[in-house]
């Protein structure tokens, strides 16, 4: 195997203590850190007194960025990639950069420095069966949206999905039209954070649960 070069660190979700001694000991090590937002990003560092330059990467960055990052590579730079929060690549732009430095470079070193995700700690807490489960990120906000919903409904596993406090309540009214009011569904709120909320019940059960329009949320939602 190539030595390693890239390394795909998850961080806290929220919680700062949420982080592993492995990616800290990686984020003191490497060379550059690529991050969503500095701004995010440099809060956890200085958490953990680590002093690192950031480069900001994130989903409107152009090729001029990437012909950076793939510089820094070629000349031999140890970079690790972080999102704001969670894993990177699971429903972020890092997926993308990774198949780009693939495609140019498929001998690569990459290793991930697994962690906090969102999407494992709500079908966790949610009791419902895991074996086989479907993830779909963030609804569409306009265009696609309702096909979105009505291909959801199709679905025999259970379902994890993303939402903004913008549109969590359009989003559970959405669910009872296209499931019905008597699906059970997990709202988590907060994940790891000191508001943490997790609401429990059925889809139309949820209307009458006075859900704070509040910070993120993950939805799960059982197979029948």
């Amino acid at each position: 195997m190539n030595e390693i070069q890239l390394y795909i660190v998850s961080t806290p979700i929220g919680n700062l203590g949420d982080i592993t001694l492995r990616a800290l000991d990686t984020l003191k090590e490497v060379d550059f850190v690529l991050c969503e937002d500095t701004r995010v990003s440099k809060k956890l560092f200085d958490h953990y007194n680590i002093s690192k330059t950031l480069i900001s990467y994130h989903q409107h960055s152009d090729e001029k960025k990437i012909g950076e990052i793939k510089k820094l590579l070629s000349d031999g730079k140890k970079l690790a990639l972080i999102t704001d929060a969670g894993t990177p690549g699971i429903s972020d732009p890092g997926n993308k950069l990774i198949e780009e430095l693939l495609t140019t470079n498929p001998d690569l070193g990459i290793t991930i420095i697994p962690g906090a995700s969102a999407v494992t700690a709500a079908l966790a807490l949610s009791g419902f069966p895991t074996d086989k489960f479907i993830f779909l990120g963030f609804p569409p906000h306009k265009n696609k949206r309702n096909k979105y919903f009505k291909e959801l409904a199709e679905y025999k596993y259970t379902v994890c999905l993303y939402e903004s406090s913008h549109r969590i309540t359009k989003t559970l009214n959405e669910l009872i039209e296209v499931l019905g009011s008597k699906r059970r569904v997990v709202v988590c709120r907060e994940l790891t954070k000191k508001f943490e909320t997790i609401y429990r019940g059925t889809a139309g059960g949820m209307t009458n649960m006075s859900i704070k329009e509040k910070g993120e949320f993950v939805i799960v939602i059982n197979n029948k």
